[in-house]
This record gives C-alpha cells, sequence and structure tokens, in this order.
C-alpha cells in the first residue's frame, strides 16, 4: 500500500481526489492501493525540560544551562488520535510518499513523524507548488526521490532545537533574574523573536532621541516663453551644505533672494532622455505583506492566512510562503492557460487581452533566481470571486496584477533636466513626459506614499511637474523667489509591513563590517512561513504595542533589550544562523556541527546572564508569605487565582485571595505553570 503523508486535511482531500482515493477511512482516504492521511500541522512538538530531569521543573540558574544530548519530542495532546491512526497506516504501507507543503517546515512535519514511527521503508516527496488539479497532476507526473529534500528535514531539526535552546535556557535565566530583582513576570527571549523586537526598540529610540535641524530651500517660479515654470536652488559651496546636501545656511539663501529676485535667469543646460521602467517582479510573501499593509493596512498574519486561503481554499493562486519573485522558463508555456483562467473568472479584465504579448520575456523569467519555489502568480484554474471576501478579492487582484503587468510594454516616459543659471548660481528643474503607458496601465494610482520603503513600492516615483517647451540659452525672468524653512524629519515607526522588510533585509541593519561582511545581502531573520508569526508573538507577549498602524515598543521590552547581550539581540547574529541552516539544507553544513555551536553558544549566555543587573519597570511590593517571608506571587487554581510562595516548592505557603490563609492546595499549579512557560521562536 502506498501512502501519501499530508500535511493537513484540505490538501489531503485535493490530493486524494486526482488520485482517486474517495473512500473514507478513519482519519485517511482510501482508494486504487493508495491511502492519503493527514497532519494538523506538527503533530510532535519538543519535550519540555521535566521530560529529561524532573529537577528541571524548578526555574533556577543552577539548573542551567539545559543542554539535551538524545532529543526527545512528544505527541500533542490535540493530535494524539490522528497521530495513531498515522502510526497503524505506516505498519501497513508499503511506500510513503511525502506530500506535506514543499518547504522546512513541511518536510520536517512528515519527517518527525517517519522517525519517532521508526518507519523505514521507502520515501519518495511530492513537491507542490500549487493545488489545483492540473498542478497536482503534474507534480504526481514527476515525484522526487526522498533523499532529494532529506537535508530539508534536518535543516528543520536545527532550527526546532537551536529555538529550543534559546527559549527554554535564557527566558529562564533572565526571568530568574529579573525576579531576584523584583520583576514579576516571564521574560520570553527567542532566537527570532529578540533581534525582531531589537529592530522595534532601535527605531523607537532613533525617533525619541531625533533633533531637528532647519534646513532652506530657495524657490524660484521662471516665465518661458512657453509658459511657467518651477525650479529649485542647487548650492555649490559645500560650507553652506549637510550631508545630505541641504542648505543649511539661512543667511546664505536670503542673501540669494534679496540679491537676484528681479533678476533674469538664462537655461544653460536641457537635457531630454527617453526612460523605460520595466514592470514589477510577481509577488513573493514578504512583498505581498507589505503592499497590503501599505494599501489597507493589513496586519502580517492576516495576510499570511488570505493568501493560505487563496492558495488551499480557492486554489486561485499558487504556494505563497515563498521568499522568490521570479518565475522559470518553462512556466512561460502555461501563461495561455493562467490568463485564460483570469478572464473566466472575472470578464472585466477582457478589453486588456488583445494588450498582453504571451511570448514576452521580462526579467520575471530568470531560472537562476528560483529558489525552493517560484513568485506567486495566479493558477490555470478559474475561480469564483463571489465567494471570496474582500481581502480575498485584494490580495487575489495584487497578484493577478503583477503577473499580468509581465506582459505588457514597459513604461516610457521623456525625462527633461533644466539648469537655469540666476546671479551665478544653478537652478534645477525636472520634467516628464509620458511616451508609452505600458504595464502602468494595471496600476493607475502611480503616486508612491512616502512611507519608509523597505517596502520597496511596486509603482515608482510620481511624475515631475509638466514643463513648457524651453531652448538651450533662453532666457527666464524671475516671476518670484522665495526662502522655504524646513526641518529635517525622524524615521517613522514600524509598521508590520516595513518591519517584515526590515526582517528579511536584515544586513542593513548590520554595522559591524566584520559581520557584514560574512552575511549575504539578503541575509534575513526568520523565514516567509514564521515571520507574521513572531510579530504576533511580540504583540501577545507585551512587548509591542500597536498605535493605529506603526508598532512601538514597551518598557519592559526596551529593558530586555538592554539587559541582553549583542549576540542574542544583533538581526546580524541570527541572519548568520538562518545562513547556517540554508548550508544544512543544501547539504554544505552538518547538523552536529551546527549544534555543537548552539550548545557551546547558549553555554556562554547562560553565565553571562547570571551577572546580568536589569532595571525593569517596578512591580507593586509583593506581598511576603505567611509561613517563610519570601515574596508571594499571583497564580491560578482550579478554584480560582491565589498568591503562592516564590520559593515553591520547598515552601508551599500560599494564601486564597478573599480567604483564609491555607496550605500546599493548589500550590502545584507553579510547577504546572513553569513547565508550560516556554519560549519558542
Amino acid at each position: 500500500m502506498k501512502l501519501f503523508l499530508c500535511e493537513k486535511p484540505s490538501q489531503a482531500r485535493d490530493i486524494a481526489k486526482v488520485l482517486g482515493a474517495s473512500q473514507k477511512g478513519d482519519g485517511c482516504l482510501r482508494g486504487h492501493g493508495t491511502v492519503v492521511t493527514w497532519g494538523f500541522g506538527h503533530l510532535l512538538e519538543q519535550a519540555p525540560p521535566d521530560a529529561y530531569d524532573p529537577a528541571f521543573k524548578r526555574w533556577a540558574l543552577d539548573t542551567l544551562p539545559i543542554l539535551p544530548t538524545s532529543w526527545k519530542l512528544e505527541v500533542k495532546k490535540s493530535g494524539r488520535k490522528q497521530f495513531g491512526t498515522i502510526r497503524k497506516l505506516l505498519r501497513e504501507a508499503s511506500e510513503v510518499v511525502v506530500a506535506t507543503d514543499a518547504d522546512r517546515e513541511g518536510e520536517t512535519i512528515a519527517r518527525e513523524i517517519l522517525e519517532y514511527c521508526g518507519y523505514r521503508g521507502p520515501v519518495s516527496r511530492l513537491w507542490l507548488s500549487a493545488l489545483d488539479d492540473a498542478s497536482i497532476r503534474k507534480a504526481l507526473a514527476d515525484i522526487r526521490p526522498g533523499d532529494s529534500t532529506y537535508p530539508l528535514y534536518l535543516a528543520g531539526l536545527g532550527r526546532s532545537r537551536a529555538d529550543w535552546l534559546v527559549g527554554m535556557n535564557l527566558t529562564r535565566a533572565y526571568t530568574v533574574m529579573a525576579k531576584q530583582q523584583g520583576h514579576d513576570g516571564v521574560l520570553s527571549v527567542g532566537r527570532v523573536q529578540t533581534p525582531t523586537l531589537r529592530l522595534v526598540v532601535d527605531r523607537d529610540r532613533e525617533i525619541a532621541d531625533f533633533i531637528p535641524k532647519p534646513f532652506w530651500e530657495v524657490e524660484a517660479l521662471f516665465q518661458a516663453k512657453g509658459g511657467t515654470f518651477n525650479a529649485k536652488w542647487k548650492p555649490r559651496v559645500e560650507s553652506l551644505l549637510d550631508d545630505a546636501g541641504r542648505c543649511i545656511n539661512e543667511a546664505a539663501a536670503r542673501e540669494l533672494v534679496q540679491r537676484a529676485s528681479d533678476g533674469e535667469g538664462r537655461v544653460s543646460y536641457l537635457g531630454t532622455a527617453r526612460k523605460k521602467e520595466a514592470p514589477p517582479l510577481v509577488m513573493d510573501l514578504a512583498t505581498l505583506q507589505q503592499e497590503a499593509s501599505r494599501r489597507y493596512g493589513y496586519g502580517a498574519q492576516q495576510v499570511l492566512d488570505v493568501a493560505q486561503s487563496l492558495y488551499e481554499t480557492h486554489k486561485a493562486t499558487t504556494y505563497p510562503r515563498t521568499d522568490c519573485r521570479y518565475l522559470p522558463l518553462s512556466q512561460l508555456e502555461e501563461a495561455e492557460g493562467v490568463v485564460t483562467a483570469l478572464l473566466k473568472s472575472d470578464p472585466e479584465l477582457s478589453p486588456l487581452r488583445d494588450r498582453l504579448d504571451l511570448t514576452r520575456k521580462s526579467r520575471v523569467w530568470n531560472d537562476s533566481r528560483i529558489t525552493a519555489h517560484h513568485g506567486i502568480i495566479p493558477t490555470t484554474s478559474p475561480c469564483d470571486l463571489s465567494r471570496m471576501g474582500e481581502p480575498e478579492r485584494n490580495l487575489y487582484d495584487l497578484i493577478r496584477r503583477h503577473y499580468l503587468a509581465q506582459f505588457l510594454s514597459p513604461h516610457e516616459y521623456d525625462q527633461t533636466d533644466v539648469v537655469v543659471k540666476l546671479a551665478g548660481e544653478d537652478f534645477v528643474a525636472t520634467g516628464r513626459q509620458v511616451r508609452v503607458e505600458g504595464w502602468r496601465v494595471l496600476f493607475p494610482k502611480a503616486a508612491k506614499e512616502s512611507e519608509e520603503s523597505d517596502a520597496g513600492g511596486t509603482e515608482g516615483e510620481s511624475a515631475g511637474q509638466a514643463l513648457p517647451a524651453l531652448s538651450q540659452g533662453e532666457a527666464c525672468p524671475v516671476r518670484s523667489l522665495e526662502v522655504v524653512t524646513k526641518q529635517t524629519t525622524p524615521p517613522r515607526p514600524f509598521s508590520e509591513g516595513t518591519l517584515i522588510a526590515a526582517m528579511k533585509h536584515a544586513a542593513r541593519f548590520v554595522t559591524d563590517e566584520r559581520l557584514k561582511a560574512r552575511l549575504k545581502e539578503t541575509a534575513g531573520i526568520g523565514t516567509e512561513a514564521t515571520r507574521a508569526g513572531i510579530i504576533e508573538t511580540l504583540l501577545k507577549r507585551g512587548f509591542l504595542r500597536k498605535q493605529k498602524r506603526a508598532l512601538v515598543s514597551t518598557p519592559t521590552a526596551r529593558q530586555l533589550i538592554d539587559a541582553l547581550p549583542a549576540t542574542v539581540t544583533d538581526p546580524g547574529m541570527t541572519a548568520l544562523w538562518e545562513q547556517a541552516l540554508d548550508e544544512i539544507a543544501t547539504g554544505h553544513l552538518g547538523l552536529d556541527e551546527f549544534m555543537a555551536r548552539q550548545t557551546a553558544l547558549i553555554d556562554k549566555l547562560v553565565k553571562h546572564a547570571a551577572g546580568v543587573t536589569m532595571s525593569l519597570p517596578q512591580q507593586q511590593p509583593a506581598q511576603k508569605c505567611p509561613d517563610c517571608g519570601a515574596p508571594m506571587r499571583k497564580r491560578k487554581g482550579r478554584n480560582g487565582p491565589f498568591l503562592g510562595c516564590s520559593r515553591y516548592p520547598e515552601c508551599m505557603g500560599i494564601v486564597n485571595l478573599g480567604k483564609q490563609r491555607g496550605k500546599a492546595k493548589g500550590a502545584g499549579s507553579q510547577g504546572r505553570r513553569s513547565k508550560g512557560s516556554v519560549a519558542n521562536g
């Protein structure tokens, strides 16, 4: 019996339909000697510390570091029944086809089950880029050898174990140190979440410490034969300028206005050049999150959820968790089918059909830039737009426009640059005249938002002014000349979209030259699949809060970042870890070597934590334990909240809130809470 192991029920139903496995079984679908079964994401999770030693139930520095030598997994309570079904099916299987999501986590979800259950039979890999019938059939005809993707599993293990080591050890270390200094509550530290938090903290401090500085511009309105136009003074004396080329000498600006207000300028340079703009590349997940945040204010997790729905439920788009914005050349053969499906789904696109050249090879068709997946594009299956909610329609529209843009001509315009000489000074103006609308017909709102753009807007700069006809040497009397006082402005706070971009391109925020030299330009923290979840985690744990569309750090977050060593908070260090995981995935680095590095690092970081002094926000003075005098902590028990001794289990004293003091009853909840206080990511 051939067993297909999928990541989730919806994925299994789609594959089973194509395989003809329509007979419902217990946690599976059967037919023609084939069985399709599924998980619910990860059915297994890393075991808690007390699974290695009961002494680890207690949070204390003397139990750290916790460094497993033989790693343990546990079946999640919510998935025990389905896991039992899979285990039973594996005993009967003659071959297993891994059919989980085609990425590192998908590989890990399946392989950890096979390892846990001791399956030793043949394994192959179904590598899917979309869940429509045509894409599934195409993938089934090209099933890969199992060993071709096995290194992805090793990388997944490395990620999971490194996250566990950082989360379990450093969360405990800094939480214990903080409690000793009067702070109550868990201080969660994570391999990815903490450097992400550092990005926001640094940005908030840059904004708070920003001191506006004045600068001055001189704006002129000139009269030419063909009409008026505006130009700005471009000083050439370096002593008048700051590093950004702005005039910081008010007296010089006002002196020029006084001297030249009644003067006559003359065109000293006039040049026109034809410019071409290639269409934007198709979407990857990060760009989709950035654009949806900028245009609609959608959160990163919301965009991921909607993109997943377009992929799984509507079969309207390809695999969403991709970091690639390019397409393989072979995909060009499917362009006719994709466009036909788009027109069938939305007849309003029909007027566009005659303008599309489906043989056009834009820069998006580049085999050398393809990673595990290509960019997000529409599928060859028509979809029902009426069944989509507004966010789904909005994201689908962004995805299809970026795809269709590849088959339209470049946007072309004439750019005219003018220099007017006035009183010995240069005044410059730029004009733009559109010649070929090209792909911009799909993006009519061409004005680019001024939001800081790690996000990289796809629609370019807004057009310059419409210049009148001018000629070289033409005299242009001054109509008006004025000094405009301006101030430098601080950087904008991060939105979810710009934070996603910053996470993806963490190398830009690295100042250490040695570290920067080791990082790829594209080095990031987290993956397409995890970044949205990291932001959600920081919000839930009270390290970040939202102010309209902005993300800002809390006082506790800022103090925690100050207390932690740069090794933990530096985005560049975490980007190096991600590069190492990529090397494991490509077979260039061994898992054992990677874990040896992590173990040595954690040992050093725990020793560092033991000497840290933190000035965290002060808590209310803790009530003293009636038995031993130690501070008490608020806990939750089966009968409601109570105060338990912070020295539990050495001291069993409790105070039932609003009731008479008792002993031991309910105090054990502290131990359960400690076991569950895990800081992953």
